[in-house]
């Protein structure tokens, strides 16, 4: 039984109780029926017949009362329903079988590594859980805020996840336990938005906890220097953020700086508030990673072919990132970079196989707020992609590219903070520098 459905008969049973004797005798018996009903498709069989005998008895002694017309056994059938009822109710309060319904909402299918060890964990706990996952569409928007395209990547999603269809669901009829986002923007993001009934505000109305999970990693920084905290506030202080029941953080050093960060830019002044809404359990892109091994991944056979040599050995891989603050900031001067180190590339093919992973929303950013770069960005992808001597990565596994590289190169972006834990060598580029900065681990 979903917990949702108990305390509907929860209530539902205190109002009979408290009611009876001026409920109409037809209406009792409805509400008996409807109870009935609701006890048979929540329950197993198992544990229906607990329940089912009593309700039997429940609408055997209202339909008595209908064909009794003397009043001291009127009161005595309605003491019996009564004392019936108060019997269903205790035994509700201890029900084994109760469900929560817990609903991930993602949106774009790249961002899903933020939310699946937690969907993962209540997936397997069939024996209290019911989950749920909901991808929603998500609009990419144009310079002065409207609709550009509409885009739904359900079938993006991994074949183990089993999906639930958005337009099935009413959310506020359903009104799960526990909702989990990790889109924190609501209508503050100029690139991308979700439907307004999506907003963190108003999901906050059809759960009893909502729950925001960043999709991102960032730098593990130390709580106390106001400086960095301060850098880090258009991130702690999204709606997203603030609407949620509970906030999870990578760490505990930066649960400390998120709730820094509040304390300050809220009206909410009470630490204890805060570290009660804030939990530094970890990310679930850590646990993804921790997950994909070398050996276990499926690799497209157009990938081989660039990855091997002709004698089948392999070529050393490079997972070449272009992130989306970069091309934000410097645009044509941006472009103009990754279309010197796609050249560069092509010149070693023989001896270095190039994975292309750019941001999944350069995209969108070129098309809706940069189209002065869009049609000069979109040849160079055309190209690459045409002349196939390199991989070009948009899928929404980022961990097999992360796995099977040697080494990153590309702008300085939240995936470097994931691709530090393998110990590989990370190579830093910049638009405006003609030589990368290597960092060392």
């Amino acid at each position: 039984m979903r917990r949702q459905i108990q305390k509907q008969l929860l209530i539902k049973i205190k109002h009979i109780y408290h009611n009876i004797e001026s409920i109409l005798i037809e209406d009792l018996l409805l509400q008996l029926k409807e109870m009935q009903n609701i006890f048979k498709s929540e329950l197993s069989e198992k544990r229906y017949p607990l329940y089912g005998e009593i309700l039997d008895g429940l609408v055997l002694a209202a339909t008595q009362i209908s064909n009794n017309a003397n009043s001291a056994e009127r009161s005595q059938v309605t003491t019996l329903i009564k004392e019936l009822l108060n019997y269903i109710f205790a035994e509700l309060m201890k029900e084994t079988e109760i469900k929560k319904d817990v609903v991930f909402i993602p949106y774009k299918a790249s961002m899903w590594d933020s939310l699946e060890s937690i969907w993962i964990a209540a997936n397997e706990d069939r024996e209290h859980c019911n989950a749920y996952v909901m991808p929603i569409p998500y609009a990419e928007r144009k310079e002065d805020q409207t609709v550009a395209k509409w885009h739904y990547e359900a079938n993006l999603f991994p074949k183990y996840v089993p999906i639930t269809d958005w337009e099935k669901i009413d959310l506020e009829k359903m009104h799960p336990d526990v909702i989990f986002i990790h889109n924190p923007y609501d209508n503050c993001n100029a690139l991308t938005s979700v439907g307004s009934e999506y907003y963190s505000g108003e999901l906050k109305n059809y759960t009893d906890k909502l729950v925001y999970v960043p999709y991102f990693v960032s730098h593990d920084i130390k709580p106390g220097d106001e400086d960095i905290e301060e850098y880090m506030a258009h991130l702690v202080t999204t709606k997203g953020v603030l609407n949620s029941d509970l906030v999870v953080v990578q760490s505990e050093d930066l649960r400390q700086v998120y709730i820094n960060v509040l304390i300050r830019h809220t009206n909410q002044k009470d630490r204890r508030y805060w570290e009660q809404h804030i939990v530094g359990l970890g990310s679930p892109k850590y646990d993804k990673l921790l997950a994909t091994k070398k050996e276990e991944i499926d690799i497209p056979q157009e990938w081989l072919k660039i990855i091997r040599k002709p004698d089948k050995s392999w070529k050393k891989i490079i997972l070449y990132n272009t992130g989306l603050q970069s091309m934000i900031d410097w645009k044509e001067k941006m472009v103009d970079k990754i279309d010197e180190i796609i050249q560069t590339f092509k010149a070693h093919k023989d001896e270095i196989a190039l994975i292309w992973r750019p941001h999944p929303l350069v995209a969108a950013f070129t098309y809706g707020l940069a189209p002065e770069l869009n049609d000069r960005y979109q040849a160079i992808v055309n190209t690459y992609k045409q002349e196939g001597w390199g991989i070009y990565d948009d899928t929404s596994n980022f961990y097999r590219a992360l796995v099977l590289s040697d080494a990153f190169f590309g702008d300085h972006s939240s995936i470097i903070f994931l691709y530090k834990t393998t110990g590989k060598p990370i190579f830093f580029n910049s638009p405006i520098i003609n030589e990368a900065i290597t960092k060392g681990d």
